[in-house]
């Protein structure tokens, strides 16, 4: 019989803080978190007795439970949460058992517990993404006027610097967390009974003890608003217990809160995908302009250090927007509980928080041992021979002798210095004896590829202001 899966598949999430609190027994004690504080609040607004709140809660440890047991018993429901509460009443003392998951509906702990488990995961999510952005802050500031080859369509466009880079790096590394953080303080809690009214709760609204034949009907003949006051009261304390949000309706329909988090998660992925597919293709050997510290081996080549952290990261990023589409197609929900909508959230769900949780995991590690190589830059920014500020030399021209003749000289001196391997300034010295308006212009400054860089260097400044 084969081991359940331990991540031989899934080296972006194996071993990192994600992995762990997404895994199944992680979900399990999410969803008696769930129950317990259930049970608590309705302790707290009168509805149970405090007794029973504690009890469920002393017995709400995922150690106490089978997890395999109640995943194989979840076929016959379609969700763990309904032989978990079996076992959960069997667990408690049996003057608590009433009070375990009343009123409730399966959907009602299953979201709630994904909610948990994706604050806890965003916790840790959030801390990887400060770390990235401190070191790749560090990157910007120390090479804000580190000249190297901006490149377009893969080509060799104009100079740039690498700390604009790293600044760029960093921005959307910070949106990242800016998007996570905010997501995070507004997952809600999930409580409607079932079909969304919180009827059950009314009727189980009831004190534990019976009622006596004297007591005043009156008491027992709430009106309707006094009933719906006590259990948005009762929400309200169900959240609270949690460290959710309170919702304003039930959500089991409307899947807004997914949708957010899948956004958020997906995004989050690609923001860490634009550094890794920008150092992937700057440590390519023949450009070598940056390499992963402690870069991975080959089976094959000893040779080879490959940039590992950066390949797991383009991987999740290559993920991440199938599952979050799949969590956004659950936004078509029918009724006022779904059937498969809701059920095909849970993988995909998982699983893109594992994988953004690896991925910021790698995307810390690969902005702390990132080595910059400016020497390569430089050799770099030379390959054209100049060509790199031809757009510089199109504008100084296009003020002696007008745009088309510039771009008509320029296109010659290129061809030409192209077809003969030299380098366009010498090239542009017969230019200029031909074209008496360009005489006196200084080549020698105009060629040099470190002196257009623009306001590289400024706009670096301004993006590292961001906190």
């Amino acid at each position: 019989m084969y081991e359940s899966d331990a991540g031989l598949l899934a080296p972006g999430r194996a071993g990192s803080p994600a992995e762990a609190t997404t895994g199944d027994s992680a979900f399990l004690q999410a969803m008696l978190d769930a129950e317990a504080a259930l049970t608590r609040a309705q302790s707290a607004c009168g509805l149970a007795p405090a007794e029973a709140g504690r009890a469920v809660t002393e017995t709400a440890d995922a150690g106490r439970f089978d997890v395999r047991d109640l995943a194989l018993r979840a076929r016959s429901g379609g969700n763990p949460v309904i032989p978990l509460v079996v076992d959960l009443m069997a667990a408690v003392p049996e003057d608590a058992r009433p009070y375990v998951h009343r009123g409730a509906t399966s959907q009602d702990i299953l979201d709630t517990a994904a909610m948990l488990v994706a604050s806890r995961t965003l916790a840790t999510v959030l801390d990887d993404l400060e770390r990235a952005a401190g070191e790749v802050a560090r990157h910007a500031a120390t090479h804000r006027d580190t000249q190297m080859a901006g490149r377009t369509l893969t080509q060799h466009a104009v100079p740039t610097t690498f700390g604009l880079k790293a600044a760029g790096w960093r921005a959307l590394i910070l949106d990242a967390r800016d998007r996570l953080t905010a997501v995070r303080a507004s997952l809600p809690a999930q409580l409607g009974g079932a079909a969304g009214t919180l009827a059950a709760f009314s009727a189980f609204s009831a004190p534990a003890a019976s009622p006596t034949a004297q007591e005043d009907t009156e008491e027992q003949e709430e009106t309707d608003g006094q009933e719906e006051v006590d259990l948005l009261a009762l929400v309200a304390a169900y959240a609270r217990e949690l460290g959710l949000t309170e919702p304003v309706l039930p959500w089991h329909t409307l899947r807004t809160p997914i949708a957010d988090l899948a956004g958020a998660l997906a995004f989050t992925a690609g923001a860490l995908g634009k550094m890794a597919a920008d150092v992937l293709t700057l440590s390519r050997t023949e450009i070598g302009e940056v390499e992963e510290e402690e870069g991975g081996d080959s089976s094959a080549l000893p040779h080879k250090s490959n940039p590992v952290h950066a390949t797991l990261i383009a991987a999740a990023a290559r993920r991440a927007p199938g599952l979050a589409a799949t969590l956004y197609g659950s936004l078509a929900a029918e009724d006022e509980r779904p059937a498969g909508a809701w059920h095909a959230e849970w993988e995909p769900l998982r699983d893109l928080l594992r994988l953004v949780g690896g991925a910021a995991r790698d995307g810390a590690a690969l902005a702390a041992g990132l080595r910059v190589v400016p020497y390569a830059m430089r050799e770099n920014l030379q390959l054209t021979d100049g060509l790199i500020v031809s757009e510089r030399l199109a504008a100084v021209f296009a003020d002696r002798i007008g745009r088309a003749r510039a771009r008509e000289v320029l296109a010659a001196a290129a061809e030409r210095a192209h077809s003969e391997t030299t380098d366009l300034a010498d090239v542009l010295f017969d230019v200029l004896r031909e074209e008496p308006e360009l005489a006196g212009l200084d080549l020698a400054e105009l060629t040099d590829p470190t002196r257009y860089t623009g306001s590289a260097g400024p706009l670096t400044d301004r993006a590292l202001e961001r906190r």
